[in-house]
């Protein structure tokens, strides 16, 4: 018999005894309980003696828990940082209407915009304010200061797959020139020769050194492969200026009109892939045109975009900063108070230099609450540099008061007269809630002193206004509170030198000085900075004796930007406030967590 016949057999003789079994049951339980009573329970009185100890030990070891917790959060903060998420649509509001996409006839905010996101130009700021080279890849200047060689990067694309040449640059400027293309920029360009040297090389001859020249080349490139064939007095209503092609970072897709009455309309972009620069992060980019800035605000408020430019004072100060945050950075613009010195009162450099005592301007931009930066000079801070810069002298109301008496105008029952006649300044400004908030704060320091002060406010959406000629080409006003776009050089020839007096000049308070003009001509005819910062403090100085103007402030472009978004840096230097766009290829609807690499 095998042997596991033999075990099998064996288990099955095997007996079951059921009080055998209780009885082990019994002892093990017995034996378990009395472990018990010794171990645990005859123990407790001695933990509770202890329990002092345990607890001291248990903390420590729950705070040494907590800072390898921490440690380990520490250092995954350490080696991950935010970074913008990819895709996604940005929406902007800005001031309408849009009539045109072509750069060479936009004249509104939104049209602005759109179009220098489609279009590029040889030039543009970076976000910190200075030229860099945009289509150009490099400039050279010839050592009479006249001859302009600029080359351009190989890579440019426009958008439907042709590649950007000079003879698109060159068409640019032949088309700004001519007369039947009715461009606004034509007067900048008709003494400016252009040639094309190469496919990849443009040169501009200029008839005189001209500083600034380099600033000039920030115009929109148009392509001569679609618009060179038609009559350039057609192509501002062509169908290009509706649905353009561009070399800009974003391509057109579609203009659509959202409701009948034309108020509300939107450009609808989508990122360029062959862009020189690289593609931008985001997918798509709309510009929604709004006819006012209230229109703006509820759009905010309704979720309809998620950013917006073009607020200003009441309507920023409405905005709900749990969901969007403000960033307001300073324009190269001043804002004055310009005297019209064909006025027979301001004609007097005394009376002039008693309104310039009597303007308290830190007072002034503090009631406007919205953080504009002072403003002394003819330039926007940082423009001129060095330990002689000028400054403008502090306001003094007592010696304001006795500049008018030495002058001949007394006070008469509180009003400033002289022979019988009231000192009475007729002082002018565009509908603006900045504006209007400074004007009346200077009309009261003004009124201190007994001076009369007759308000007037002009609407420029107003057709029937007509600004321009009524206004400012009429010079129908003895004081313009109005604002001066200065740039991204000091070169300030055209608001002060006394050839641009005149119905087409910008010399609006016909200022004229020998030694003024001097100055701006030498300045800019030299390319020198420190020699051309040296004529500017020598302008700046004459122009602070003679006061043809007071600086008021330099105003701020506010932008508001949901939270949830990355756009404008709040540091970025803007020259205007297009130039938020400097950095739009890292502009994201969104971050997210990433690993630094070592």
């Amino acid at each position: 018999m095998s042997d596991e016949k033999r075990n099998w057999k064996k288990f099955q003789n095997i007996s079951f005894d059921g009080k055998k079994f209780s009885k082990r049951v019994r002892k093990a339980e017995t034996v378990t309980v009395r472990h018990a009573r010794k171990f645990l329970v005859g123990r407790l009185e001695n933990i509770r003696s202890v329990r002092r100890h345990v607890i001291s030990w248990l903390l420590l070891v729950g705070m040494m828990i907590v800072i390898v917790g921490l440690q380990l959060m520490w250092f995954q903060r350490s080696y991950q940082t935010t970074a913008p998420v990819s895709g996604g649509t940005y929406a902007e509001a800005s001031l309408g209407p849009i009539d045109t996409l072509n750069p060479l006839y936009a004249s509104s905010d939104a049209e602005v915009a759109a179009s220098r996101l489609l279009f590029s130009s040889l030039y543009s700021y970076d976000s910190t304010g200075h030229l860099q080279g945009d289509l150009a890849e490099g400039t050279q200047v010839d050592a009479t200061g006249t001859l302009y060689t600029v080359t351009l990067r190989s890579n440019a694309m426009w958008h439907d797959g042709a590649h950007v040449t000079a003879q698109d640059v060159a068409f640019t400027v032949n088309l700004i020139k001519n007369a039947a293309s009715r461009s606004p920029l034509r007067s900048n360009w008709q003494d400016v020769l252009v040639k094309v040297v190469n496919n990849m090389t443009v040169q501009f001859q200029l008839p005189a050194v001209y500083a600034a020249f380099p600033h000039a080349l920030t115009f929109a490139v148009l392509p001569e492969h679609l618009l060179g064939t038609l009559d350039p007095g057609s192509i501002r209503e062509s169908s290009f200026s509706r649905s353009p092609i561009g070399s800009g970072p974003f391509s057109f897709n579609l203009l659509q009109t959202v409701n009948t009455s034309h108020t509300y309309s939107i450009v609808h972009m989508t990122a360029f892939a062959n862009y020189y620069k690289g593609a931008p992060l985001l997918n798509r980019f709309e510009v929604h045109a709004y006819t006012d800035q209230a229109a703006i605000a509820s759009a905010l408020r309704a979720g309809q975009v998620n950013a917006a430019a073009d607020l200003t004072g009441a309507n920023v100060a409405q905005i709900d900063t749990h969901n969007y945050t403000v960033i307001s950075r300073p324009i190269s613009s001043g804002v004055y108070a310009l005297f019209n010195l064909n006025t027979p009162i301001l004609q007097d450099h005394t009376v002039r230099k008693a309104l310039q005592l009597a303007t308290d301007a830190p007072a002034i931009r503090k009631s406007l609450h919205v953080g504009v930066v002072s403003l002394d000079l003819p330039f926007v801070n940082g423009q001129l540099t060095g330990p002689d810069v000028p400054h403008a002298p502090a306001s003094n109301a007592t010696q304001a008061a006795a500049l008018l008496d030495q002058a001949g105008w007394t006070l008469v029952k509180g009003q400033r007269q002289k022979d019988g006649t009231p000192l009475a300044l007729s002082v002018v400004t565009t509908k603006n809630s900045l504006y209007e908030k400074s004007l009346e704060t200077l009309a009261g320091q003004w009124r201190n002193l007994g001076i009369v002060v007759n308000i007037r406010v002009v609407d420029t959406a107003d057709p029937a206004s007509n600004f321009v000629r009524n206004t400012l080409q009429a010079r129908d006003y003895d004081v313009l509170l109005y604002e001066l776009s200065i740039g991204g050089d000091p070169d300030v020839y055209a608001y002060w030198h006394s050839s641009q007096i005149g119905i087409d000049g910008y010399n609006f308070s016909n200022y004229s000085n020998k030694s003024a003009d001097a100055a701006l001509a030498s300045a800019r005819s030299r390319l020198e900075p420190n020699l051309r910062n040296a004529k500017y403090e020598a302008f700046a100085r004459q122009w602070l004796e003679d006061a043809p103007a007071v600086g008021l402030y330099q105003p701020v472009a506010p932008y508001v930007v949901n939270k949830n978004m990355q756009s404008l840096s709040p540091t970025a230097t803007l020259v205007s406030p297009l130039d938020r766009y400097a950095n739009v290829l890292y502009w994201s609807v969104g971050n997210h967590s990433v690993y630094k690499t070592p």
